[in-house]
């Protein structure tokens, strides 16, 4: 996947068990996914430590027994916030599993804590995966089945409709571009009808769009993508606090900074003058690594 595209597309081509399924073990605080979305359901049951997920924009925090369900279709993002992370991920279409759940469209409660059916089949399936004794994607597959059915019928929140889902697909296919061209030309001055006229909307269902699928306002995202790239310049140390406003396309200082403050608790100043051990908390952005 292009660091700059948010779509990611999965191929799953083994019918007899169609997840991909392994363990992710992070050992520091980062983030370790960026934010993308495709059409397959992606799991994470968390083993060890704690983790934090934006799932179209709404942040939730999971630490060790919780599972995280990311849905179809949905802008998500994974950060770390342990020194040690580890947790099972499973990505797979409802559609390689029964025809009649893929009709649905189930959307399923994004955070789940402490349900033994669940740490009991997740770690049964992954289990299975690395033994690898005969027979075992039919089994795995058996207890993936079993999984599925007891989140339909204990955690599914909603059931969206075809058209729903078609038009969640069509406005992240929409977002794309634009966010796509924010990542390139946040220093510059973007107005929201410079951006609506980017995927042919009127500035008001474009700012309606943006808002639903994301979360926040077009300058809010603009101004966080910013003080990001701010924060990357600062920690670098080799440019003054104004330089590193005016690179990132902020022409007020005075507002530069009252929003880093705001989005940091502390002055582009003190990220200067401080050590590593200043920012080592801090909410910094790093870049994937896969």
């Amino acid at each position: 996947m292009n660091a700059l595209d948010l779509y990611e597309k999965k191929i799953i081509s083994d019918n007899e068990f169609p997840v991909q399924l392994f363990v992710n073990r992070i050992r520091e605080k980062r983030r370790y996914f960026i934010p993308h979305w495709h059409e397959h359901i992606e799991l994470h049951y968390i083993l060890r430590g704690k983790s934090s997920f934006q799932c179209n924009r709404k942040k939730v925090t999971a630490e060790k027994g919780s599972l995280v369900v990311i849905n179809s279709y949905e802008l998500h993002e994974g950060k770390s916030e342990t020194a040690e992370m580890d947790a099972i991920v499973m990505i797979f279409e409802m559609d390689s599993f029964s025809q009649e759940l893929a009709g649905h469209n189930i959307i399923f409660q994004t955070l789940i804590e402490s349900d033994e059916t669940i740490q009991r089949l997740m770690l049964a399936i992954y289990q299975e995966t690395q033994d690898r004794h005969t027979a075992y994607k039919m089994i795995a597959k058996g207890m993936m089945y079993e999984l599925l059915v007891y989140l339909i019928r204990n955690y599914a929140v909603e059931s969206l409709t075809n058209s729903e889902r078609s038009r969640r697909n069509r406005n992240l296919e929409r977002l794309n571009t634009v966010l796509v061209y924010i990542s390139e030309h946040y220093n510059e001055s973007i107005s929201n009808q410079e951006l609506a006229d980017l995927i042919h909307l009127s500035e008001d269902r474009f700012n309606h769009i943006f808002k639903e699928s994301v979360g926040i306002s077009p300058l809010h995202y603009i101004n966080e993508v910013r003080l990001k790239k701010a924060m990357s310049l600062l920690k670098k140390k080799e440019l003054s606090v104004t330089e590193v406003a005016l690179t990132v396309g902020f022409q007020d200082f005075n507002h530069f900074g009252r929003l880093f403050r705001r989005y940091y608790q502390c002055t582009p100043s003190e990220i200067i003058i401080a050590g590593d051990e200043k920012t080592e908390g801090m909410n910094v952005i790093t870049e994937h690594t896969g």
